[in-house]
C-alpha cells in the first residue's frame, strides 16, 4: 500500500506547522506499517461511506479513503470539535 495525497491535501500540508508537518509523516508511517497503531484512532466517519479519519494529535485530523492498494488522503485539518 502506498499513501497519495489529494491536491487540495497537499496544499493543506504545505501550509501547516513544520511541527505538524513531522507529526503527519510519523502518523502516515504508522498507517502504513500498521493501521490499527492506537496512535492512530482511526475511524470510519459518520455519514459518509467509506470515509476514514486518523488523528495526526489532539489538534489535527486527517481524512481518507482506502481505494486498494492505497490510502488517498483527502483533508488534513484542525479537527472541528
Amino acid at each position: 500500500m502506498k499513501i497519495r495525497l489529494s491536491e487540495k491535501a497537499i496544499r493543506q500540508y504545505l501550509i501547516l506547522p513544520k511541527s505538524i508537518q513531522r507529526k503527519a509523516d510519523k502518523q502516515f508511517a504508522y498507517l502504513l506499517e500498521n493501521h490499527q497503531h492506537p496512535s492512530l484512532n482511526i475511524k470510519k466517519y459518520q455519514g459518509f461511506e467509506d470515509l476514514w479519519q486518523g488523528r495526526i494529535d489532539k489538534g489535527y485530523r486527517f481524512y481518507f479513503y482506502i481505494i486498494d492498494p492505497d490510502y488517498i488522503i483527502i483533508s488534513i485539518i484542525i479537527h472541528p470539535r
